[in-house]
């Protein structure tokens, strides 16, 4: 028997409160800049000759098709084409929905908590679009927030009202236990009313945390359900030996692989078949973020993958800097953890196919902000993973695309390509059926019926890394966090 490093899930449940910090002073640090508003769509855009993945359950591919977009909508599959249209060649290329990252973490001004800012703090404001840019040019036209506060219902008006270029966003407000900072409870009336302020404060579901009691944990569910809210999150560490008390009617998505591996001393296939076949029984869905738990592991190893990585670029200086200099997986890093996360992220893919095996549906997600984690690009790194993990190129497409829209119930407006539905698409130069890395590949975006060309969006991904680089030397995480 492999013994688990003692106290590993401390080192799990810091990671909300370091991400928290790296909000807030990201909140109270970012740079200003011109303001950048969406523009309206023109009236019809048509894109001819291309092939459509329309994603449905049992879609087939259409060949050769003229897709007609009104009004911000998919107006005709092979319909006549309105006169003054715009008109996109698509031949050769491939249309697919919008992708969805179902585990996201945005920074936002109006962060509570907020640590001692740098003296030209309170009169800078962070920029919404920057947040929302690498976002739109990766394809990702949904995502689910998994740490929203009253500064993020914010940026989704901002995004409904046209002002930002950016994914549809749903919002999750964290409920957690213990002694911690945040909307904290440890009793299940408490865990009840706080439900209900979810609820009413506008957030359209609730995040149950690590550190709930049972008791607690069980009342916000179930409170959730009689309200009409999914919980989404984690397995509380209370549950530790007695797994099957957390799987209730209503703890409708579990957020990461890493809440079930944390219940699995030894990281066995009979776990992850048990633990598939109780997500089964109880119709809870999974995010696998298997992404995530990789940088993680390569960052207890050595930081040269991340100073490596070229996305980087497109990353806040401030979170730059905080992932290069203060990164608390390789400040704490030992070859026993290193080892250790090595072996977890070997059970995640076991776990995976274990989940595909039961019927689990799984949706993408990437855990974005956490150290390494770069939104918009680490989706296509966790499509990859999926299918390295077992999961055909199909399966991995629908993770991202029709179930994210049926678990957050907007199926009936988004998710898949269809006459009616909402035009979020993304044009690629390749099939993504045959390769998944070819959804990189991106010709251009359809956002609400507006068509962003490949050449824009790289304009708009340029633009934000040459002020990042412009400003790297303003923000030092660790002088900043001096102050």
């Amino acid at each position: 028997m492999v013994d688990r490093p003692a106290k590993q899930p401390a080192l799990f449940q810091t990671r909300l409160m370091a991400l928290s910090a790296a909000l807030l002073l990201l909140a109270g640090a970012a740079q200003a800049k011109p303001a950048n508003s969406a523009a309206a769509e023109p009236r019809a855009t048509v894109i001819e000759h291309v092939y459509v993945l329309p994603m449905t359950p049992d879609g087939a591919i259409i060949s050769d098709a003229t897709v007609v977009i009104q009004n911000g909508r998919i107006a005709s599959l092979n319909g006549p084409a309105p006169a003054k249209a715009v008109r996109i060649n698509g031949k050769g290329k491939w249309l697919i929905p919008g992708l969805a990252d179902m585990h996201v973490h945005l920074p936002s001004d109006g962060m509570s908590r907020a640590p001692k800012y740098p003296t030209e703090a309170p009169n800078m404001l962070f920029d919404t679009q920057d947040a929302m840019t690498p976002y739109i040019a990766n394809g990702v036209t949904q995502v689910l927030n998994l740490d929203a506060v009253p500064a993020s219902i914010g940026q989704r008006n901002e995004i409904a009202r046209g002002q930002v270029l950016g994914p549809h966003m749903a919002l999750a407000a964290v409920i957690n236990g213990g002694e911690g900072r945040g909307r904290i409870v440890n009793t299940p009336a408490d865990g009840r009313q706080a439900v209900r302020s979810v609820k009413a404060e506008g957030y359209d579901f609730v995040k149950v945390y690590s550190d709930l009691n049972v008791e607690t944990f069980q009342a916000i569910v179930d409170e959730a359900n009689k309200l009409g809210m999914k919980a989404v999150g984690h397995i509380p560490e209370s549950f530790e030996g007695k797994l099957e008390s957390a799987f209730l009617p209503g703890f409708s998505l579990v957020a990461h692989a890493e809440e079930f591996s944390k219940q699995s001393p030894n990281f066995t296939d009979e776990d992850a078949v048990r633990f598939a076949k109780l997500a089964r029984k109880n119709g809870t869905w999974v995010t696998p973020t298997l992404v995530v738990m990789r940088w993680i592991a390569s960052e207890t190893r050595s930081l040269d993958e991340m100073k490596a990585n070229t996305d980087l670029q497109y990353v806040h200086p401030i979170l730059q800097s905080k992932w290069l200099t203060a990164n608390r997986y390789h400040r704490n890093s030992t070859p026993k953890l290193t080892a250790y996360f090595d072996r977890m992220v070997e059970f995640h893919r076991r776990l995976v196919r274990a989940l595909k095996a039961e019927g689990v549906p799984m949706v993408a997600g990437s855990d974005a902000l956490t150290s390494g984690v770069v939104g918009g690009f680490s989706l296509h790194e966790e499509l990859e993973l999926l299918v390295g993990a077992g999961l055909t190129n199909a399966e991995a497409l629908a993770s991202a695309t029709r179930l994210p829209a049926e678990w957050l119930g907007v199926d009936r407006d988004r998710g898949t390509v269809e006459v009616g539905k909402r035009a979020d698409l993304v044009l690629l130069d390749a099939n993504p059926l045959v390769d998944v890395a070819n959804t990189r590949k991106i010709a251009g975006v359809v956002l609400d019926g507006r068509w962003l060309s490949g050449a824009k969006l790289a304009g708009m991904l340029a633009d934000l890394a040459k002020r990042n680089t412009a400003d790297r030397d303003k923000y030092d995480w660790l002088s900043l966090t001096r102050q």
